[in-house]
């Protein structure tokens, strides 16, 4: 036992004396070499940290922002003008989706997309886009009326801030009445809720009341034509499902045999020239 204990003491004081040996020589001839020769390792360069004087920095313009006052009406408006573009460029998102026929187009036609059984096929960017080119064509004469009305006169200096948001205001309250003037429940419930006298014309109606009346009618009317949609893809998928039944292959999903032949009855009758036709009908009726 004791003489294990010993020769176990001596191994572990060899191993650092070896190591330390094996250390010292591996690091000597590099660091005798390193000494002789400042180019270490061989075939190195000295280097140096001094720019080259023919090459010149790169000069950064000076940014200086300023505020000063307005000093001749033109100044004033051109500043009114800018406040005014960047507020519908904030608020151009809203106008488009909430006043315009997009949320309309934009539900059938991920209505459809869900009918059909398609996951990512068209990708719902696609769709977006789709709805935005067709709100488009159909508010263009809006657009159009809303800039000779309003917007020109306002950059030509004829009309004040205020007349140009009136004029601006009439042909969208047009167009929106024109959609729901069969159906005003909606804006009856809100001069309801707002405690507001019937009104005898449009111009009575205000916009905060229009808005939302608008909103709600445009929903409606997009999930009626979503279930009209739905109909005849949801009977191909019973009968897909009960011939499934029938033969015992209960294990295969129905969606997964009625899917191409869902694709082939839209395809057939030009479901998507039919679809356009039809949405465009009921917005310009």
């Amino acid at each position: 036992m004791k003489k294990s204990f010993t020769f176990f003491k001596v191994k572990k004081f060899l191993k650092p004396a070896f190591l330390g040996l094996l250390f010292s020589f591996c690091l000597l001839p590099v660091a005798s070499q390193s000494s002789q020769n400042q180019n270490f390792p061989g075939g190195s360069v000295q280097g140096t940290t001094q720019m080259n004087p023919s090459v010149r920095p790169l000069d950064f313009p000076n940014i200086d922002i300023s505020i000063t006052r307005p000093r001749t009406g033109s100044q004033i408006a051109f500043n009114f003008q800018l406040l005014l573009l960047l507020t519908l460029l904030s608020l151009a998102p809203s106008i488009l989706i909430l006043m315009t026929c997009f949320l309309r187009f934009s539900i059938v036609l991920d209505f459809i997309k869900r009918a059909l059984s398609l996951q990512q096929v068209p990708p719902t960017s696609v769709l977006n886009g789709i709805a935005l080119f067709m709100t488009l064509f159909v508010m263009w004469p809006v657009f159009r009326q809303i800039y000779s009305a309003s917007f020109k006169p306002l950059n030509d200096g004829q009309v004040t801030i205020e007349q140009a948001y009136r004029e601006a205001e009439k042909p969208l309250k047009n167009f929106m009445y024109s959609q729901m003037y069969k159906d005003t429940s909606y804006i009856q419930t809100f001069m309801g809720l707002a405690k507001l006298d019937t009104p005898e014309t449009l111009d009575d109606v205000p916009m905060y009341v229009l808005v939302p009346s608008y909103i709600l009618h445009e929903l409606t009317v997009a999930f009626k034509i979503g279930i009209i949609l739905y109909i005849p893809f949801i009977v191909i998928d019973m009968v897909v499902a009960s011939i499934l039944m029938s033969m015992g292959m209960m294990m295969l999903p129905p969606v997964q045999i009625s899917m191409p032949f869902k694709l082939m009855l839209f395809v057939l009758v030009d479901g998507w020239g039919l679809l356009t036709q039809q949405l465009f009908s009921s917005v310009l009726h």
